[in-house]
């Protein structure tokens, strides 16, 4: 499981640097729906090339690896780029906030929610099974990402946005897989 001491740090390094994020992907997918276990963490940031020092300069070797050129890159390309611990094993996978319109949706309906003692500011439930719905089709299936969708889904089925999911499950190309998903799921009311 992934070390809330990483996870303190990091996001202690962002609020400090006024990095704005968002936690997403399996972790917050377990606090939204069934736990699992994860050695990473997905974060969206919206990140620029200027916060690239006090990030190399926080996670130092040996006990850490960041690279100075894949942040820039991924800033530029707006792509990903990673930090791994290397006495834990634990991985954070930093994604770059895009002009996408998903993207921009997503990060602008994030909210605040205590987990692991911290307070940090995670995925909606909706965006949550959007994102879970789409690394499944982009994956060709994968289980485990719809299975955490599912899971979402069953455990926040009476506070979900139905109107908003239903809105980008088109956009998103994930119909199949959410006719699919509310077809299995088994709601807990």
């Amino acid at each position: 499981m992934l070390q809330p001491k990483l996870l303190k740090t990091v996001l202690s390094l962002l609020d400090e640097n006024h990095i704005d994020y968002m936690v997403t992907g399996s972790l917050v997918s377990s606090m939204q729906g069934e736990p699992r276990a994860t050695h990473d963490v997905d974060i969206l940031v919206n990140i620029t090339l200027s916060a690239i020092p006090s990030l190399v300069e926080a996670f130092t070797p040996p006990d850490y690896y960041i690279s100075e050129q894949a942040i820039e890159d991924a800033i530029r390309h707006k792509s990903m780029f990673n930090l791994l611990d290397t006495t834990e094993g634990d991985k954070v996978d930093f994604w770059i906030l895009t002009n996408d319109p998903f993207d921009q949706s997503r990060f602008a309906r994030k909210y605040e929610e205590k987990m692991l003692g911290l307070s940090m500011k995670i995925s909606s439930p909706e965006d949550t099974i959007l994102m879970k719905l789409r690394w499944a089709n982009l994956s060709g299936g994968s289980e485990k990402q719809f299975t955490d969708a599912l899971r979402v889904y069953e455990v926040q089925f009476g506070n979900l946005d139905f109107t908003y999911i239903e809105s980008w499950v088109n956009i998103l190309q994930v119909k199949e897989l959410w006719e699919k998903l509310k077809q299995n799921a088994q709601p807990i009311l």
